[in-house]
């Protein structure tokens, strides 16, 4: 067992904007807390580029450097990070919380849940090579990019309805692609999307491939861009199948090619709560359902959750790092009534 099993006051599994807040103010507090990060840590700023609505950086800062910063600060404080994987939790005894990563055993007076959520992808090629330069999952995060540009977005449901509507705030057109003969989000969105005369809508399509330009294709930037200032002309179109029925029933398909700067991915979000399943409280989507009393309590005393783990609705980092916060300070305050 790790360090003849040492018990720790605070233990945070997740190393995202929620997470290392929680790192940093703990460390501060002096409660010695350590970080157990993953081996991919970070959160979902680390496939972000420009971030440009995170406080204190009027000329942006790229996804992974605000990370690092973040990890910088935590550990300057005395915050441990650890980058191993929680592979199961035993939150059973009463302040002797057991972790198991792939490594090795903890144990721990109280815990800080900030494992975050995955944005759903189409898992198509080039996909990930385009994230942050033509692709996203997050309108709030990127649209004001995209002025006076064209630009699609992918889903049925109220979260698309969402992100196209807010992306007319900026783009000259938006395309809503959906898979379906008809749209899964409340009649309500349906009708503001179709009222829009910004917003076009494809059906019984999905998108099947994307196309970049040279510059990447080759596994480079533009001369002179390495801060990516153009990376969203990396995403020159999309390709399109749409599912066409004849008369008599039966199906073919057409494929086309759609000029697009930019295409929004919103088939949804997975928490990552897989190891908590039966241990915290979660909702029918796997999100952990906070107390109705506080925000960042749980339905175990001592565990305490922040960030976009339980979050199906905002999801931005300012507010991911708030919660980790507040969720350091009622830890705190668990550890000295307790």
């Amino acid at each position: 067992m790790q360090n003849e099993i040492q018990k720790h006051k605070l233990i945070i599994i997740g190393s995202g904007p929620a997470g290392l807040t929680a790192a940093i103010y703990a460390a501060r507090a002096n409660l010695e807390p350590i970080v157990l990060a993953g081996i991919e840590p970070g959160g979902q700023l680390m496939q972000t580029t420009d971030v440009e609505n995170f406080p204190g950086f009027p000329d942006g800062i790229l996804g992974p450097e605000l990370m690092q910063k973040m990890i910088a600060q935590a550990e300057r404080f005395g915050a441990k990070i650890i980058y191993e994987n929680v592979t199961n939790v035993d939150f059973s005894e009463d302040r002797n919380f057991k972790i198991n990563t792939d490594l090795n055993e903890y144990f721990t007076e109280s815990v800080i849940v900030a494992t975050g959520s995955k944005a759903k992808w189409l898992n198509i090629e080039n996909e990930d090579k385009l994230k942050g330069r033509g692709v996203s999952a997050c309108a709030t995060c990127d649209g004001a990019f995209y002025k006076n540009k064209k630009v699609a977005v992918v889903g049925g449901g109220d979260t698309a309805m969402e992100e196209a509507l807010f992306l007319t705030n900026f783009a000259s057109e938006v395309i809503l692609i959906h898979r379906r003969s008809e749209f899964r989000a409340s009649k309500i969105m349906i009708d503001r999307v179709l009222a829009n005369l910004k917003i076009k809508t494809m059906m019984n399509s999905q998108v099947v491939g994307f196309n970049m330009n040279p510059s990447l294709k080759e596994g480079g930037t533009p001369e002179g861009d390495e801060r990516l200032e153009h990376k969203f002309d990396k995403l020159t179109d999309i390709m399109i199948q749409t599912n066409l029925q004849s008369p008599d029933g039966t199906a073919s398909y057409e494929e086309a090619s759609i000029q697009v700067d930019g295409l929004f991915v919103a088939i949804g979000h997975e928490p990552q709560t897989i190891i908590f399943k039966g241990i915290l409280e979660l909702d029918d989507l796997g999100y952990i359902i906070p107390s109705k009393d506080n925000v960042v309590k749980t339905n175990i005393h001592g565990v305490f959750v922040a960030g976009d783990v339980s979050d199906p609705k905002y999801r931005q980092a300012i507010l991911a790092a708030g919660h980790g916060c507040m969720a350091m300070l009622e830890a705190q305050e668990y550890l000295n009534e307790r």
